[in-house]
């Protein structure tokens, strides 16, 4: 039991599976207070669904790529590769995950499951194969990395239907907050990756990855991860533009972009290893402290 909970959690790519459904409840927290009322019993349910859906999405991924993660040193041990999980098992766990996490999110909100469909399928079957063609895997993969936000917002809004609930909604609340949310974590992820692409580029290479920029550890994917981390700057004043975030959200999130510019601009001059990891972990940092901020400070309309 105790090994099978091992593998699961590796299949389902645990720490990125609760990272994305820190995300979607975070929105749904905020959603929930631009109505004035947090139903804790919905944020739970988002909480599973989201787990649910996510984890097939990896599932799914993990299928896939079984053959290339024996290639790779920091995936060989998942247990598709090592063989301790056939693809049948994965695949009737991955399915049963999709199926019961998708029912969830539309029980609680239609919108909130479309778009977690849609996420299932955008990540599975479109940018995991596109990533052994062609840099612009990143960019469709930062599409389904970014809607998470938009699934826990949407589901903190009572919905059988297209939008006929949200009439006594205002339009800002239901179309500008949910894409400002969504905006920040999608350019969020271009640092992100292509910092962990530089890092893991060797890996990647034996697998046939070509996630960096130029697909090369060379000047031009330098300043392309500088750029997208300097774009993290005027990102971070969207919420305080379109009026829902305040100063202390704007002035976090002014300074994990000033880090972010700051150690693109080193990793600019050196092109090392250790200046690609300084841009990762300041985005493991600045996503979740950024996401709490904003809850905390955040104006409803």
């Amino acid at each position: 039991m105790k090994e099978f909970i091992s593998d699961f959690n590796k299949l389902v790519k645990l720490r990125l599976t609760l990272t994305v459904v820190f995300s979607a409840s975070i929105s749904f927290l905020i959603g929930a207070t631009q109505q004035g009322d947090i139903i804790w019993f919905n944020w739970a349910l988002l909480t599973v669904g989201g787990f649910l859906v996510t984890g097939a999405a990896n599932g799914f991924n993990e299928i896939i790529e079984k053959d290339l993660d024996k290639l790779m040193e920091r995936t060989m041990d998942r247990p598709l590769p090592a063989g301790r999980m056939t693809t049948g098992q994965a695949l009737v766990l991955s399915v049963f995950m999709g199926i019961a996490g998708t029912l969830v999110l539309v029980n609680l909100n239609f919108i909130a499951g479309l778009i977690s469909v849609f996420s299932i399928f955008l990540y599975a079957f479109v940018y995991t194969p596109l990533k052994q063609k062609s840099p612009i895997a990143v960019w469709v993969g930062a599409i389904p990395g970014a809607l998470p936000p938009l699934i826990g917002y949407y589901a903190a809004f009572e919905s059988s239907g297209f939008g006929l609930a949200y009439a006594a909604v205002s339009e800002k609340a239901v179309v500008i907050t949910p894409l400002v949310l969504f905006a920040i974590q999608f350019f969020w992820q271009f640092p992100h990756f292509w910092a962990i692409a530089w890092v893991a580029d060797d890996d990647y290479k034996r697998a046939g990855f070509r996630l960096l920029p130029t697909t090369r550890k060379d000047k031009g994917s330098a300043w392309m991860i500088f750029i997208s981390a300097a774009l993290m700057i005027p990102v971070g004043f969207l919420p305080m533009y379109f009026g829902f975030g305040g100063w202390i959200f704007t002035i976090v999130s002014l300074i994990g972009a000033l880090m972010f510019t700051w150690y693109g601009i080193q990793h600019l001059k050196k092109m090392e290893i250790s200046t690609a990891k300084r841009i990762m972990f300041t985005s493991f940092a600045y996503l979740p402290i950024t996401q709490l901020v904003l809850l905390l400070d955040f104006k409803p309309f």
